[in-house]
């Protein structure tokens, strides 16, 4: 272990781009053991990460990343990501996951980069493996996807292999309940560089710092968003369970703006919690399923509609969030929804 990071970590300094990298390359490198990381990481956290850490960590990583070029099939289109960082500890059914497809439908290109559920039951990957789509698909299949289905799917140890170095410490840390720079980053890493995102955030001390991080990275707009639920418990998406705290970010405004907004603003009856029970991915499959197709009528298809409506509005599709909402159930009640995971589907066929 670094034992300068160590007593700058226990200083509660912040540690400079310099330190930073160092820090990274202690993380990436196989030979270290876990437990060398875990304290550091364990120092991190304790210390709490600034804005500009996470922007640094952020950059290291994605200097490792192998970038896929989709310019050929995105040419022309909005291409957006949308996703959480977990650790809300509710076991929601994959709402983003779900959205991105009506989304999708919408005429948006969602490049979706996520991993296997290490904090839920059920990840992005896991859902998507268990309705026939492969993780380890060729960047050339993952343009067709864009192409004929306006959704693909990267999945994070296959952009990132010199993440497998910290699948054990991760693993260790989750264990603890430990919260770390990890849980932070994921949904910063997209190693396509969408043009514009929508991050849903557990932690709401970070919600701005999302939008801001995002927003350096060039994002054209970004929705960062923590829900709650009626009892004001976090939530990593737009929640029709309760208060949903949104800060807009765009490269040409330097102010980033808090915008509440309640499920009654928005034209949604309030959810209870246990109607958004989610399950294993099977489970999580079949509700994904059920929402698309036009059978499930009730809370969770809500919370699909927000979502989906606020990923429309965030890429420009619609003006308003409101707007967003009644197109994307227009898109899954014409069957246009359920018809682009069908495309995705064919593609692996």
């Amino acid at each position: 272990m670094s034992d300068h990071l160590l007593n700058v970590l226990l200083a509660k300094r912040e540690l400079t781009v310099d330190e930073v990298r160092e820090f990274a390359e202690v993380l990436l490198d196989e030979s270290v053991a876990d437990e060398e990381k875990a304290g550091l990481l364990r120092a991190l956290t304790a210390k709490g990460e600034t804005a500009d850490e996470i922007t640094a960590f952020v950059n290291c990583f994605l200097e490792k990343a192998r970038k896929p070029d989709f310019s050929a099939v995105t040419d022309g289109y909005p291409t957006i990501d949308v996703c959480g960082t977990g650790g809300d500890k509710l076991d929601l059914f994959n709402v983003s996951t779900t959205s991105m497809f009506v989304i999708a439908a919408g005429g948006a290109k969602v490049i979706k980069h996520g991993n296997r559920g290490v904090t839920s039951l059920s990840g992005s990957s896991d859902v998507l493996q268990e309705l026939g789509i492969p993780m380890q698909a060729s960047d050339e299949q993952l343009a067709q996807c864009l192409e004929q289905a306006n959704v693909c799917f990267l999945f994070a140890p296959q952009f990132h292999p010199a993440f497998k170095a910290v699948v054990g410490v991760r693993t260790l840390l989750a264990q603890e309940g430990i919260h770390t720079i990890f849980n932070l980053i994921g949904p910063l890493l997209n190693p396509a560089s969408p043009q514009y995102q929508m991050v849903g955030v557990t932690m709401e001390a970070r919600t701005a710092d999302f939008a801001q991080i995002l927003k350096n990275l060039g994002r054209e707009q970004v929705f960062a968003v923590t829900g709650h639920t009626a009892d004001g418990r976090p939530v990593d998406e737009f929640s029709n369970l309760g208060l949903n705290n949104l800060y807009k970010a765009k490269p040409h405004k330097d102010e980033i703006k808090l915008h509440p907004l309640t499920p009654a603003e928005l034209g949604l009856p309030e959810a209870k919690l246990e109607e958004m029970a989610g399950g294993n991915p099977a489970e999580n499959a079949a509700t994904l399923r059920a929402i698309l197709s036009g059978e499930e009528r009730g809370a969770k298809r809500e919370i699909v509609l927000l979502n989906a409506g606020a990923g429309l509005a965030c890429c420009n599709v619609v003006d308003r969030i409101e707007e967003g909402i009644a197109l994307a159930a227009e898109l899954i009640d014409s069957g246009q929804a359920l018809r682009q995971l069908e495309a995705l589907q064919s593609v692996f066929k």
